[in-house]
């Protein structure tokens, strides 16, 4: 699936262990890096943020499944909506190719904007700045060159149609990097709209089998004296088995 690495389970240990007091946007270039280990970092810093959440995904379908049970409020009657999500269906599979992030341009009244989609460097710069901020830092990062009809001009002369335009092409550049979903309330069929963050999905998902996972070497190793490799070089199904063997289960 897209090429992606299954890691081993000390290397999911590990990175979850790194990840502990990383920034979320630290945080999701620590999870890219586990799904490619064979990107060198300039690649994965430059890779389309579409693509690296593709990427993040489809390495939770590996990892855990391609269904992942989601719970959301109701924005209607606030009411719990419970419901099993397809990972394959969530992505739109309409971004770029992988490393690919050519010029694109967008054009409104004496406006031309020639840009590039944004990437995990972009999210990691402006990650410390104010949200009030972080439009106008994006646009000084991704605008490759600024024209009007009087000659050239520079991204912060952008007025605020013309960045709105901008920021509805780069969503359709790149729309993996906007994921949402649409869920009907079984109950008075309001549709709530929520956004997908494809690292913190991931992250959950390998917080929760991270210690689950030292727990059974913990009550192992304290029933058998095994280590952690060996604990780790069991398979699921194995460690369940000697955990009921020992009355952990």
């Amino acid at each position: 699936m897209r090429g992606i690495t299954v890691p081993s389970g000390p290397e999911l240990l590990d990175s979850w262990e790194a990840g502990q007091a990383a920034s979320d946007a630290d945080r999701a270039l620590l999870l890219h890096a586990l799904a490619r280990p064979a990107a060198d970092m300039s690649r994965l810093l430059s890779t389309p943020v579409g693509s690296r959440d593709a990427d993040l995904l489809t390495l939770r379908a590996l990892l855990f499944g391609e269904l992942a049970q989601v719970r959301l409020r109701c924005d209607g009657c606030a009411g719990e909506l419970e419901f099993a999500l397809d990972i394959g269906q969530l992505l739109t599979g309409d971004g770029p190719a992988e490393g690919a992030n050519e010029p694109i341009e967008v054009a409104l009244g004496e406006w031309t904007v020639c840009f590039r989609r944004l990437t995990p460097a972009d999210l990691l710069a402006v990650s410390q700045s104010a949200p009030a901020d972080a439009r106008s830092l994006l646009i000084q990062r991704c605008v490759l060159k600024v024209t009007r009809d009087t000659g050239p001009a520079a991204p912060a002369d952008l007025p605020v149609p013309v960045q709105e335009k901008l920021a509805e092409a780069v969503a359709e550049a790149d729309p993996d990097a906007d994921l949402r979903l649409d869920a009907p309330c079984p109950d008075c069929g309001h549709h709530t709209s929520a956004m997908v963050d494809a690292a913190s999905f991931l992250w959950a998902e390998l917080d929760a089998w991270a210690r689950g996972t030292l727990v059974e070497v913990h009550l192992l190793a304290s029933t058998y004296g095994w280590t952690e490799p060996e604990v780790l070089a069991l398979s699921p199904r194995r460690r369940r088995h000697y955990l009921e063997l020992a009355g952990h289960a």
